[in-house]
């Protein structure tokens, strides 16, 4: 419970190396710590195929809606401390869409739209391609409206994915 003014900040969690549902909490539970960050709503953990790099071990992935302190945090000091948070949870870059420990990403910092050139978008710019971040979504937020007007639902209309019990498929 927040005791602050707060946006909703939702964000993707993914992992596909070592204790993944692990590593989702873990990575929650580090953001947890600091002040202004509040763990609201989580999803449930899917596992869901690789996007791109298809040579891998399938991902677990959630989404978590964040009540943060629009005082103290901005986009981009948020996701500074998501590139902290995965550096302390040994996140190893190189390989485009490669294997990971954890990957955080901004989905929605309220309703802010961003393009600060290769350092933060947002809304994230593969958000309504991807199902492993639409579901999710849809499960902790099914009214939800990203800022161009699309619900979350429509997006999910115009992908191509299936749901087999907790697996994501998408091609």
């Amino acid at each position: 419970m927040t005791d602050f003014p707060t946006i909703a900040v939702y964000v993707s969690l993914g992992s596909n190396i070592g204790d993944t549902e692990d590593n989702l909490n873990q990575a929650v539970a580090r953001l947890e710590k600091y002040e202004g960050i509040d763990p609201e709503v989580w999803s449930e953990t899917y596992e869901t195929e690789p996007q791109g790099l298809k040579d891998q071990a399938w991902f677990s992935n959630q989404v978590v809606r964040f009540a943060v302190d629009p005082e103290l945090w901005s986009a981009e000091g948020f996701l500074s401390t998501l590139q902290a948070v995965e550096g302390q949870m040994d996140r190893v870059r190189g390989v485009k869409n490669g294997p990971r420990t954890i990957d955080l990403d901004i989905i929605l910092f309220g309703d802010r739209v961003i393009e600060s050139g290769e350092y933060l978008t947002v809304p994230h710019p593969r958000a309504l391609e991807r199902a492993f971040v639409l579901y999710p979504l849809a499960e902790i937020a099914p009214d939800l409206v990203f800022p161009d007007g699309t619900t979350v639902a429509e997006a999910l209309k115009k992908i191509n994915f299936r749901i087999d019990g907790s697996k994501i498929y998408q091609d």
